[in-house]
């Protein structure tokens, strides 16, 4: 192959393998190039002079070509025994008018004929490659361009009519048409191509038009290098389509997706409308806003129809695509200026949206101090979209462009609404939820009592949690009740299942228990009627939830007076106590059956107490906090408490850390877990603590005597002395008359020995026991009957009085409010404090 001078054009494909030949008016080979030679590999020697038709390779046809070749397609010999298929071609060099032949002028006489022939595959590849250039350019949909080494076009079929672009003509680079970066990323790809020769399959590309300015395609590349014969790079082509529409579509179907699955998971507004703001930023907007109606944050319904948009909103949201939202424009947490009614602004209170150049909201503002407030400063356009759901307008939703970014056009303000109409909905299920938690939350509170208590005999501290802050309430409840005689009762319990159902039954069961209470019966009778009323409800719900209906329970008194707490428990956790040594322990208390159990007996235990001991009384939701331990690891809680009791602090405070230990175990072993061995969801918990306290022996005094009636006057000498001890000599008289009517009636009615006992605390308590089971009634006497006046005259001379039974026989209580309450208050403050 020999080449000289200038390229003709051909990329070495056509003109340099092109094998020439010249032969006479006889066929006769007179000349005969070098390709020829070397195509052929027969030297000039082995061919001039001979006729060209003996280069056939098949000799039978030889005697049918003509003298001189008129063209074709032929099979020619190569070397001594190859073959070539080739084709011819003639081309008359002088000669006079002759018969028309093939390839040949009608009337013309050939003195000379230059034969050209090229091996017949590569005149199809020529032509098929002239063909399909060809096409490819007279064609619209998609464009061709064929660039140089230096990038600088050199053909293309785009017109400004194809893709409503600019003109681009040969001669040009891309960067000399688009904007930067856009033409930069493009010629980068081209570059790629031409120096590595990897082929680049439909790249996206975003460029936009230099000379229109905000006109923006997105266009798809296909980009292949081109080399010449020698297989040396001579340009690339690059073939582009135009796919703003299906990317558009893309896109807005995508940022839909993506809505969907963010904004519908939240149950919060805040929240809600943070994500709609990063939504539309996400694709869609340079910045967003969201405006929301006070009222719906807590939970309520919006106003039907505001009175002008803006008013009762609140920016609960705003954020940037690029950036943080602009310092000078409106901030979250203030509430939104009042607009002046428009056709805009009715729009928007219909539920439809609005779409406004800078030219209209500037117009529609009409005033420079909220066009600073609300209009960013380098805003294009805006698209408005309401938040309408359930036939309520709960606030608003504005979509920014700024910069060179194009203006909102139908259909993105179309896809804003429908992201808005998705969000609307979630934002209204959050409020609705909001509603619903506030409401859940108030009933908790009504139907627990106050988590902290300071009572002579204990300090007290509950804490309580719903498995995963639902709106649901649970049936876990805690309780402590004021116990005559200075004693007071801790409950615990857990009914089985969550809602309002659970929480219904758990204030039935609590109302129970303190009924029970006031008649001060033991721990486990106490149990036994809760278990009556938990059949009676079993037998009030349908046969198919019945297995619903259940609880377990803990029950406990404690005295301070004989410091010793007597327990019954239905089927519930045992509680944990930590000495004033720090020596913890768990309670051993019989395990009865949980209530609905149809348990007739359930036993209790009596426990010393030391002062200033803490008892934690829990649901086991406390122990199912980690689930990698079964759920019922007391002994973990019994260490943990010890713990946090040494390190000192009040019980609140530690109610909160136990709670917290127990969270934070439960979160590590399910990190360290794999799903499919997670454990249940928590439980909800409910956790009382209690520090003891007792009553100094000081303040204490009893007396036991026999059943004779001269033990009413040694009873109220003595009571008359101790008052005098104890500088209560005001409540002598009366308390002489309360202790004179209850011996009596003991004496006289309940037989002996009679006990006597009196208690000075933030009252003035007077006990009297008798072996005697009679239930005390209060009576009214006639004017004419000598008795029946004792039990009203001991009403009348104390604040209140009551009975209780023991295993055998009963006692009579009174209470009488101290004469100097803070100097007695403080000369009796229980000890263990």
């Amino acid at each position: 192959m020999v080449r000289s001078g200038e390229d003709p054009g051909d990329a070495g494909f056509c003109f340099a393998r092109l094998a020439a030949a010249v032969v006479d008016r006889d066929g006769i080979v007179v000349e005969w190039s070098a390709e020829a030679a070397a195509m052929l590999g027969l030297p000039a020697s082995a061919v001039n002079g001979r006729p060209f038709r003996a280069l056939l390779a098949d000799m039978s046809k030889r005697s049918q070509m003509p003298d001189v070749p008129v063209g074709g397609v032929v099979e020619l010999r190569h070397g001594s025994a190859g073959r070539l298929r080739a084709a011819l071609y003639a081309v008359p060099l002088t000669g006079a008018a002759a018969p028309a032949t093939a390839g040949i002028p009608a009337g013309a006489v050939t003195a000379r004929t230059l034969l050209l022939f090229a091996p017949a595959e590569a005149a199809v590849e020529w032509g098929h490659g002239v063909s399909l250039l060809r096409a490819l350019m007279r064609q619209g949909a998609m464009g061709l361009g064929i660039h140089g080494t230096d990038l600088c076009l050199e053909q293309t079929n785009v017109t400004p009519a194809m893709f409503g672009g600019p003109s681009y003509r040969p001669g040009q680079r891309l960067r000399d048409v688009l904007t930067e970066p856009h033409a930069a990323e493009l010629e980068a790809v081209l570059l790629r191509v031409l120096r590595t020769g990897d082929p680049a399959f439909t790249q996206r590309q975003s460029v936009r038009d230099q000379r229109r300015g905000h006109r923006r395609w997105v266009l798809s590349l296909s980009a292949f290098r081109l080399e010449d014969a020698d297989g040396l790079p001579t340009g690339v082509a690059a073939m582009i389509d135009d796919v703003t529409e299906q990317e558009r579509i893309r896109r807005h179907r995508d940022l839909l997706h993506h809505a969907a699955t963010r904004i519908d998971f939240s149950l919060d507004v805040h929240r809600t409308s943070q994500v709609l703001a990063e939504v539309v930023t996400n694709g869609l907007a340079d910045l967003a806003a969201v405006d929301i109606a006070p009222s719906v944050l807590v939970g309520d319904e919006p106003p039907r129809t505001p009175a002008r948009l803006g008013a009762r909103l609140l920016r609960v949201a705003a954020t940037g695509s690029t950036g943080p939202w602009p310092a000078g424009l409106l901030q979250v947490g203030s509430m939104h200026p009042q607009l002046r009614g428009s056709s805009e602004v009715r729009d928007i209170q219909r539920g439809e949206g609005v779409t406004l150049d800078r030219h209209a909201i500037l117009q529609a503002l009409g005033d420079e101090d909220l066009v600073r407030l609300l209009v960013p400063e380098d805003a294009t356009s805006l698209v408005i979209s309401p938040l309408y759901a359930r036939g309520h307008l709960l606030g608003t939703v504005t979509a920014w462009r700024t910069g060179a970014s194009d203006p909102f056009d139908a259909s993105e303000a179309e896809l804003l609404g429908d992201i808005a109409s998705r969000a609307a909905l979630g934002i209204d299920n959050a409020r609705r939820y909001t509603r619903e938690h506030r409401a859940a939350v108030a009933l908790q509170e009504r139907l627990l009592p106050h988590a902290r208590a300071d009572l002579p005999a204990a300090e007290t501290a509950g804490v309580h949690r719903n498995s995963g802050g639902g709106t649901e309430v649970s049936g876990d409840w805690f309780d402590v009740i004021d116990l005559p005689s200075l004693r007071v009762a801790f409950v615990v319990g857990d009914v089985i299942g969550h809602g309002l159902g659970a929480a219904a039954t758990m204030g039935r069961l609590r109302t129970a228990v303190q009924t029970f209470a006031e008649l001060e019966l033991d721990p486990g009778e106490l149990l036994a009627h809760v278990e009556d009323l938990v059949q009676r409800m079993a037998n009030e719900t349908p046969a198919s939830e019945r297995d619903s209906v259940g609880a377990t329970c803990l029950y406990a008194v404690y005295d301070p007076t004989t410091r010793r707490c007597t327990l019954a428990s239905a089927g519930h956790p045992p509680p944990v106590m930590v000495g004033p040594d720090g020596a913890a322990e768990v309670l051993d208390v019989p395990p009865n059956p949980p209530l609905s159990a149809g348990a007739e007996l359930f036993q209790s235990v009596t426990v010393d107490v030391a002062p200033g001991s803490v008892i934690a009384l829990y649901t086991d939701g406390l122990l199912a906090l980690d689930r990698y331990r079964g759920g019922r690891d007391v002994q973990r809680l019994r260490d943990q408490l010890a713990v946090r009791c040494r390190q000192g602090g009040g019980l609140p405070e530690l109610g909160e850390r136990l709670i917290a230990d127990a969270e934070e175990a439960a979160q590590e072993a399910a990190a360290g877990s794999p799903a499919d061995e997670a454990g249940p969801d928590g439980d909800d918990i409910a956790l009382l603590l209690a520090r003891t306290r007792t009553v100094s022996r000081d303040d204490v005094a009893g007396w036991q005597f026999p059943a004779e009636l001269a033990s009413v006057a040694a009873a109220r000498t003595a009571v008359a002395g101790k008052l005098a001890d104890w500088g209560l000599d005001e409540l002598a008289f009366s308390t002489e008359l309360v202790v004179s009517e209850l011996t009596t009636n003991a004496i006289r009615y309940a037989g002996g020995p009679v006990a006597l006992r009196l208690i000075r605390g933030d009252v003035l308590i007077c006990e009297v026991t008798d072996p005697s089971n009679t239930q005390p009634r209060v009576v009214k006497a006639a004017a004419t009957d000598e008795g029946g006046r004792g039990l009203f005259i001991v009403a009348q001379c104390t604040s209140r009085w009551g009975c209780r039974y023991g295993q055998q026989g009963k006692t009579i209580w009174t209470e009488q409010p101290l004469p100097a309450a803070p100097e007695t208050r403080a000369s009796a403050a229980p000890s263990g404090r």
